[in-house]
């Protein structure tokens, strides 16, 4: 479209678009064939498709929002190349899932291996830098759980779909506190270990001579009260 033909006072074109008034009858019919054709696409694609999604299932996503916008809207574009394209979407996924399930290099290749974030309440400091993760943002998936200190922690991992899994303590111990910062109230509700201190870096639990100098874990000398696994915080969660 040249320049010179654009003006904002042109209601016709900017409701309706260059294309004739009866297009909008043929529309709602291309719209019609392309939704079902995407349905089926999406029932054939499997189950996957309607749960938490994996990276090659958004980027299947994303490109079937691609393919079915232009044969509902564009007159010059008809609807077989698109249901084709569709088509081909749905070869490569099944493809490439039946390749996963077959080879273990390829599925850690495609959705990515499980991390450990957290081992024994101590959390994995190396694990959560290469997957650009904060303490903060760990501590709100573990909060989630019920969970006030890492010392109710037995595993964290952080699942190649994106989401935690944490696993609880059965015989919880002392550890760092996961509660906001901010959250001061709660913080003085805290049941101190005695004798305890919890590294802020990597949630080590020493002693208070071992405290006074650098962590034997992580090499930090940042220091807080452990919390106790009798906290009265943790007692009313």
């Amino acid at each position: 479209m040249k320049k010179e033909e654009i003006h904002l006072g042109d209601i016709e074109r900017i409701v309706l678009g260059q294309a004739p008034l009866e297009f909008m009858a043929e529309v709602l019919v291309r719209t019609a064939v392309i939704y079902l054709a995407l349905l089926i696409v999406l029932r054939l694609l499997g189950k996957r498709m309607n749960a938490q999604l994996t990276i090659t299932e958004l980027a299947v996503m994303i490109t079937l929002g691609a393919i079915v916008a232009v044969p509902m809207q564009i007159p010059d574009r008809g609807l077989l190349p698109s249901i084709v394209v569709l088509l081909c979407v749905l070869v490569l996924q099944r493809g490439l899932s039946y390749l996963t399930v077959r080879s273990r290099a390829a599925e850690v290749a495609v959705h990515g291996d499980v991390t450990l974030l957290v081992q024994d309440g101590v959390l994995q400091t190396d694990e959560l830098k290469k997957a650009a993760i904060s303490h903060e943002q760990l501590f709100a998936q573990i909060r989630s759980h019920d969970v006030v200190h890492l010392g109710q922690v037995k595993r964290v991992y952080l699942e190649g779909g994106g989401h935690f899994s944490v696993f609880k303590n059965p015989e919880p111990k002392p550890g760092l506190s996961v509660l906001p910062l901010k959250d001061k109230k709660l913080h003085k509700q805290e049941g101190k270990a005695s004798g305890q201190h919890a590294c802020l870096h990597c949630a080590t639990v020493v002693d208070a001579q071992t405290a006074r100098g650098a962590c034997p874990t992580c090499g930090h000398e940042q220091w807080t009260h452990a919390v106790a696994e009798t906290s009265p915080v943790a007692a009313e969660a």
